[in-house]
């Protein structure tokens, strides 16, 4: 391959890259607070920022029990679990047996919305979600 060919290949990639990380929703609706949550874009890291707390409040909060092969029956977890719509239902209808046993009160409700902002900015398919509100 020339190496013309090939640099093109590796332009056509960053391209498509840049445009998926825009694609993510930029704000959601949220039916607890009947808020419009604004979702400033930010890298995908952990502990990075906008994003930190909710990635953090995931892995701290949600993983200890919703880890593979917990000890408490809870499903497996990850970010891409559920879509935006659906982890959104998960927060407003606090249907997950967690949410409805207490260990939702370990958090903050700030913490909460924080997480919900994080779930449903990097859920599954999340780069075709249009903006909520």
């Amino acid at each position: 391959m020339p190496r013309s060919a090939l640099m093109f290949a590796v332009f056509l990639l960053a391209v498509s890259f840049a445009l998926q990380a825009e694609a993510r929703p930029k704000n959601r609706y949220d039916e607890t607070t009947k808020t419009c949550r604004i979702l400033e874009s930010g890298p995908l890291e952990w502990d990075s920022r906008p994003w930190g707390e909710g990635g953090k409040v995931f892995r701290e909060a949600c993983k200890v029990c919703h880890s593979r092969g917990n000890g408490q029956g809870a499903p497996f977890l990850w970010v891409e679990s559920k879509t935006p719509a659906a982890w959104n239902r998960v927060f407003a209808q606090r249907y997950p047996k967690c949410a409805q046993n207490g260990s939702w009160d370990k958090i903050t409700l700030d913490q909460q919305l924080k997480l919900n902002d994080y779930l449903y900015r990097f859920g599954l398919n999340s780069e075709d979600v249009n903006d909520s509100c």
